[in-house]
């Protein structure tokens, strides 16, 4: 009986965090329990942040079994397999499966009329990636490799299931403190996003009114979808997955003809699948991970690669206020980050700072929208590369 009892207690997690390593748990549920902390008192992206720390949590009890990684050798390749709860389901993670369903999602509860409407600022999505291939060259001189370094650099795309795709694909290895940098800095959007718009920006072009957009006509908002896909996989084929999952969601919500589908897509599905993604991601976040020195450069070079995009696209925005005599506000390129719908929000509010009259916020939907379709074909540039 004595011994059935001792065999008891060797086998809890509470005999083996006193075993090797055992305060490298003990960091990482401290650094999970901060992070539901976020989620759930600061609301920081709390749909995603919240399963993801519950998930770092849950695989870092020791014993758990909920997350196991082996690697098989087959003739000279290396083939991993994961198992446990948590392990079944990354493999959604691991196919780019989660990633594309959530842009589905995004696709069929975004409205592309802004974007429609001013074309022009697509120029504005895209001068904000510039952050991403700046951080892919700082990334590359610290010693990353060229896939490691596209990995971090997608972090300036500002867009959560883009980073994970990619660094699934590129570096999983690096999955757990990418995809903790990427949603953590869209959670600071409203604090990272202001100091560098008005640091880049003077008050009088911060108050620049902007003419009422155009009413966009239903058949545009439903050719739009088409005509983008189908540009956008013949340019860069790689960007097929996000790209057609994104349009697909949105030319269901333009189509009117399935509001069922437009119904699962932009709330049930979403949703479980937010879910899935989640726990599954910070399930990757493991202490022997996640805690390197290689970590701390991720999230210095994803703070750095998030502030070059806002300040990219603020740059572009005041070279076409110069070229259009102020009729677009410099303000509106920090919405090219992406963070759809909070960029623009936020940009929205600080253009009634400079004047109470001045309404920002359609206007910055155009350069948001063109932001996520940016950051995914810069995706699909960087997999073609190094995929």
């Amino acid at each position: 009986m004595g011994q059935s009892i001792l065999n008891f207690l060797e086998q809890t997690g509470i005999a083996q965090f006193f075993q090797t390593g055992g305060w490298k748990n003990l960091i990482m549920i401290a650094i999970a329990s901060i992070l539901l902390y976020l989620a759930i008192k600061k609301k920081f992206e709390p749909y995603l942040l919240l399963p993801i720390s519950f998930g770092m949590l849950l695989v870092n009890l020791p014993g758990s079994g909920l997350f196991v990684k082996t690697i098989e050798i087959v003739g000279e390749n290396e083939v991993t397999h994961y198992s446990g709860l948590l392990g079944y389901l990354y493999y959604g993670v691991k196919w780019g499966i989660y990633p594309c369903l959530i842009f589905l999602g995004i696709g069929a509860t975004t409205d592309f009329g802004p974007l429609i409407a001013n074309p022009k600022s697509m120029i504005l999505g895209a001068a904000a990636q510039i952050g991403i291939f700046i951080t892919f060259l700082g990334a590359i001189l610290l010693g990353f490799t060229g896939p490691e370094a596209a990995s971090i650099g997608i972090i300036g795309g500002a867009d959560g299931p883009t980073a994970i795709l990619t660094t699934s694909r590129l570096a999983p290895d690096l999955l757990g403190p990418i995809s903790l940098a990427a949603y953590s800095y869209m959670a600071l959007v409203p604090i990272i996003i202001p100091p560098i718009a008005r640091l880049f920006t003077t008050p009088k072009e911060r108050a620049i009114k902007m003419k009422e957009l155009r009413e966009v006509k239903k058949s545009e908002k439903i050719l739009f979808p088409i005509v983008v896909t189908i540009v956008c996989i013949l340019l860069v084929p790689s960007s097929a997955p996000l790209i057609g999952m994104l349009m697909l969601g949105n030319l269901i919500k333009e189509s009117g003809v399935v509001p069922n589908l437009v119904d699962a897509a932009g709330k049930s599905i979403l949703y479980i699948v937010t879910i899935l993604l989640g726990l599954s991601v910070g399930a990757t976040a493991t202490a022997d991970a996640f805690l390197r020195v290689q970590t701390l450069l991720i999230i210095v070079l994803g703070l750095f690669a998030f502030s070059v995009a806002t300040a990219s696209g603020v740059l572009g925005g005041k070279i076409m206020a110069k070229l259009t005599h102020n009729q677009i506000n410099p303000l509106i390129g920090a919405a090219g980050v992406s963070a759809v719908p909070m960029a623009a929000r936020v940009i929205h509010l600080e253009g009634q700072k400079a004047d109470p009259t001045n309404f920002l916020l359609m206007h910055a939907m155009g350069p948001n929208v063109a932001g996520v379709i940016g950051s995914a074909i810069a995706a699909g540039l960087l997999l073609t590369f190094f995929g």
